[in-house]
């Protein structure tokens, strides 16, 4: 059987293409405006071709002449939210919502046989459903059926319980989410306990031998560790950060300390024994569950299930901003084998 093709708008680095690929399905093009993103995706996506463009002014039709994408089979993505507001039952029509509506337009044009949009949970909420059935209108005028759920990754095998709304569409049948793969969630310390506290250069062989399934499964076709450059705090800040167990916060200190950062996550640690938090794009509040520092990119990119030959291309900052707002790639795997099912 030939491998569906894929389209990927707002793809990013490629998590949601990676899991995809993973599962069988051949992604022709990536398409996104940020090009730090692009660097990485195409040095880790041989074969996939890339572009660089505002998908609010970019031709559907366009595309298709020029990448010669004449039949595509799945069009996947995750448009930013961030215009998702609402004024009564109505969504705010600003330049943000566009990107959304140009999911749909390239939905509209090339007609695929499914499509994946996956975005944060509070859209299903937000003005009581209202942004959730726009969603569902919009596709189903195209004639999909259009199925929607709240997936947390630490279901599928990721060592994190990040929740992803995810709608898929389907001409034809419905789509039935894949069920949890595992009833066992996979820890922080399961997920990098190999990964050592000091920098490792990258190309370097690994320091320690793997010490779970997860890690052996991250290592496959792996030899050496790349993006592990630990960050260097102040004495003040890793003298602050001792004093917080592992999986504690702020509210594990001194109380006239609470007030040092006014953020609610504030000196956050990863808890060692269970699947860890949202990984984000990279600030420093949260902390390793024993050592005094922020996670190392590839500490980050293991608890989004990022396999180690997965490099990131970049300065630190977007290294980490490019990690955390990436598609976990094994519930990408997972979403995707379910739908080749219904294809």
């Amino acid at each position: 059987m030939e491998k569906p093709i894929v389209i990927d708008l707002f793809s990013g680095c490629g998590g949601l293409s990676l899991g995809f690929e993973m599962a069988g399905f051949d992604v022709k093009l990536a398409i996104d405006n940020w090009e730090d993103a692009l660097v990485t995706y195409r040095f880790n996506h041989k074969n996939t071709d890339t572009l660089n463009a505002d998908l609010l002014n970019l031709d559907p039709a366009k595309v298709e002449q020029d990448f010669n994408l004449h039949e595509v089979d799945v069009i996947i993505g995750g448009p930013p939210c961030q215009g998702f507001s609402v004024a009564g039952k109505r969504i705010i029509d600003d330049d943000r919502n566009k990107l959304y509506k140009s999911f749909v337009r390239f939905v509209d044009h090339f007609k695929p046989k499914a499509f994946v949009m996956e975005n944060v949970p509070n859209i299903l909420s937000i003005g009581n459903g209202a942004v959730r059935d726009a969603i569902i209108n919009d596709f189903s005028a195209l004639g999909y059926n259009v199925a929607y759920k709240v997936l947390i990754a630490s279901d599928y095998g990721v060592p994190q319980n990040r929740r992803r709304a995810i709608f898929v569409g389907l001409l034809g049948s419905e789509y039935i989410f894949p069920k949890p793969t595992t009833e066992i969630r996979i820890t922080t310390k399961e997920a990098i306990s190999d990964l050592p506290e000091d920098t490792i250069n990258d190309g370097e062989s690994y320091p320690n031998s793997a010490q779970s399934d997860y890690q052996r499964l991250m290592r496959k076709n792996s030899t050496t560790l790349n993006n592990h450059q630990a960050t260097v705090h102040t004495a003040e800040t890793k003298r602050i950060i001792a004093m917080v167990p592992d999986g504690c916060n702020y509210k594990c200190l001194p109380k006239e300390m609470w007030s040092l950062r006014k953020v609610h996550i504030a000196w956050t640690r990863m808890d060692s024994k269970k699947p860890c938090f949202t990984i984000d794009t990279g600030h420093n509040h949260h902390f390793h569950y024993s050592y005094n520092r922020v996670p190392t990119v590839r500490e980050s990119a293991r608890i989004q299930s990022f396999p180690d030959i997965f490099l990131f291309i970049g300065g630190k900052g977007s290294q980490l901003k490019q990690v955390g707002n990436a598609v976990p790639p094994l519930m990408a795997d997972e979403i995707a084998k379910q739908l080749l099912k219904h294809l």
